[in-house]
């Protein structure tokens, strides 16, 4: 680190806020934000604050009383939510459907379904909203439901389980699916497998009524050996691929085209921790695809910074301090925050993005929330 760079960080960060303050924030719609929790129903459920990006600002509105809600999912035409719940003592789990009422920020249940296996910890719906997709961590499988005219959730049409396992005896005895993306274009499944180094790939037909998903060609891509893939998240311009793994502590990048990966990069989020696991969780990128970040648990406890390049490479740019256990966190729609959900601190740090340099600051606002596992925001209008 050069002598200066300390106080130029800290005068870019400056400058980037105040170019934020004056960006005609008046124009940004007011959001929802979703927090799902891993507390029990009276503590936890899902969190709903109203968050304002003209000031960084987030005001409580409801909350629904349904457990363990540790990952969640908003229909396109922003009706319909669907949140995983995880359940005690190893029985399967449950996914639920909600309608929003987006008046007033309130969440109706409309049914429940079982996963058809233990600890589901990602759901994500389909463009045209006919197709809800599970993946069950512990059950070594993901599930697919049709859903009905008024979003219900119809019971599982597909289950599709994973096989193999991997070198880190402790923590890839088994398969563990911690992901299932949609590709930008909905022509293909990707589902990142933590147990047995693999990312899955599925032909995806939105329309089909028996079988959405068949194998796609490869069936999956390997990744190195104890890498442990976890998520996996697409550039804007639908052109590159980006895996975080859990276990190395390591970014692959992708080229993407018409449904193939070809690796460009492996880049490390983090140095610190334990080599054989390294807790990096969460990958997400800018709106204008400027910069991607990247969670770290662990001893890091912190989110990696990089700047994408025309080739989908990355350069890191830095590391920023968070509270403990930040397993998810999410970029406004603006691209102007932050927010991460600590686990273990009990809290959601808003950060604001310098959109020259992607550097964080802090904002100023915290909400206390009780173990915050998830965060997701749709627009109120």
């Amino acid at each position: 680190m050069e002598p200066n760079s300390f106080h130029m960080r800290k005068i870019l960060l400056f400058a980037g806020s105040f170019l934020l303050a004056a960006a005609g924030f008046c124009q940004n719609p007011i959001q929802y934000l979703f927090i799902g929790t891993n507390s029990d129903a009276k503590e936890g459920g899902i969190h709903i604050y109203r968050f304002n990006p003209n000031k960084g600002e987030a005001t409580f509105i409801s909350k629904v009383e349904t457990g363990y809600a540790t990952y969640m999912a908003v229909s396109q035409d922003k009706k319909y939510v669907y949140a995983v719940n995880e359940l005690p003592g190893g029985n399967d789990g449950e996914v639920s459907a909600f309608a929003l009422d987006k008046t007033k920020g309130a969440l109706s249940l409309i049914n429940k379904q079982t996963t058809g296996g233990p600890s589901p910890c990602y759901v994500s719906v389909d463009s045209t909203g006919k197709n809800v997709v599970v993946a069950n961590y512990a059950g070594g499988n993901i599930v697919l439901y049709k859903t009905g005219q008024d979003g219900a959730l119809q019971p599982v049409l597909q289950t599709l389980g994973h096989e193999g396992y991997g070198v880190n005896v402790t923590r890839q005895e088994m398969p563990h699916p911690h992901s299932v993306v949609f590709s930008p274009d909905q022509q293909f499944l990707f589902s990142a497998d933590l147990g047995n180094d693999r990312v899955y790939k599925y032909k995806f037909n939105a329309n089909d009524a028996a079988t959405p998903l068949t194998d796609g060609d490869p069936q999956y891509y390997t990744v190195e050996d104890g890498s442990g893939p976890r998520h996996i998240v697409f550039s804007p311009n639908r052109q590159f691929a980006y895996v975080i793994n859990e276990l190395s502590g390591k970014i692959i990048a992708y080229q993407y085209n018409n449904g193939q990966l070809t690796e460009v990069q492996t880049i490390e989020a983090t140095k610190t921790g334990d080599k054989n696991d390294m807790g990096a969780a969460d990958i997400h990128i800018t709106p204008d695809g400027k910069f991607l970040y990247a969670s770290n648990r662990g001893k890091a406890n912190d989110i990696a910074i990089f700047k994408t390049s025309s080739d989908g490479k990355l350069l890191e740019v830095g590391h920023q301090k968070v509270g403990e256990h930040p397993r998810n966190f999410m970029i406004d729609p603006t691209g102007r925050f932050l927010l991460v959900a600590n686990r273990d601190s009990n809290n959601i740090q808003i950060f604001v993005i310098n959109r020259n340099y992607g550097l964080l600051e802090a904002s100023g606002t915290t909400i206390s929330v009780n173990k915050p596992m998830f965060l997701m925001m749709t627009p109120i209008k």
